[in-house]
């Protein structure tokens, strides 16, 4: 059993990590995020820790912005558009059990400061932007360093606020062969 609450979007999420791991989850209910939902995230964030777990789309990542704010120090698990789609939907109702458990095995923790580590040179020399390839890359990339895909822009701010390390982009960067 996890120690950590996992705040998905929908109950069919919940009946999907079940099969994957034993935890709780709390369902927001799509961006709606009602009061009461809010108070229970509120309660399982300060006694036991929560785990933002949204589906790789635009309502998710916009679910995972707000709750990131409003809980700075939660953990986030990300899961690649490739593993979540399959009948024409995407989510994590739709990811394999075993996408599920590697997503919650690979946690980052957002930081409010950058680390500046990672600029937009970096990006360009890896064709992560700029190239007909980015968008494809950034989502190989993103799932192997387990922080997702995002635009240009948002991916490089994952890089420096989701505790990535220049050797552990390098690594991934060299087992992908972007460059």
């Amino acid at each position: 059993m996890l120690k950590e609450v996992i705040v998905v979007e929908g109950k069919s999420d919940i009946q999907q990590i079940a099969k994957a791991v034993e935890a709780d989850c709390i369902a927001t209910e799509g961006f709606t995020l009602r009061k009461g939902v809010l108070e229970q995230i509120q309660v399982a964030y300060e006694k036991r820790g929560i785990i933002i777990f949204t589906d790789p789309d635009t309502a998710g990542e916009r679910i995972r912005r707000f709750l990131a704010k409003k809980f700075p120090d939660a953990q986030h698990a990300f899961i690649s558009r490739d593993l979540a789609t399959a009948n024409d939907d995407i989510g994590i109702e739709q990811a394999p059990p075993e996408a599920i458990r590697e997503a919650l095995g690979k946690l980052h923790t957002q930081s409010l400061e950058s680390s500046e580590e990672f600029t937009m040179q970096d990006m360009v020399a890896h064709n992560l932007t700029g190239s007909p390839r980015s968008a494809d890359n950034r989502a190989i990339a993103g799932a192997k360093l387990g922080i997702g895909y995002g635009n240009s822009k948002q991916f490089l701010y994952r890089l420096n606020h989701y505790g990535v390390t220049r050797e552990g982009f390098n690594e991934a960067m060299r087992d992908i062969m972007i460059s």
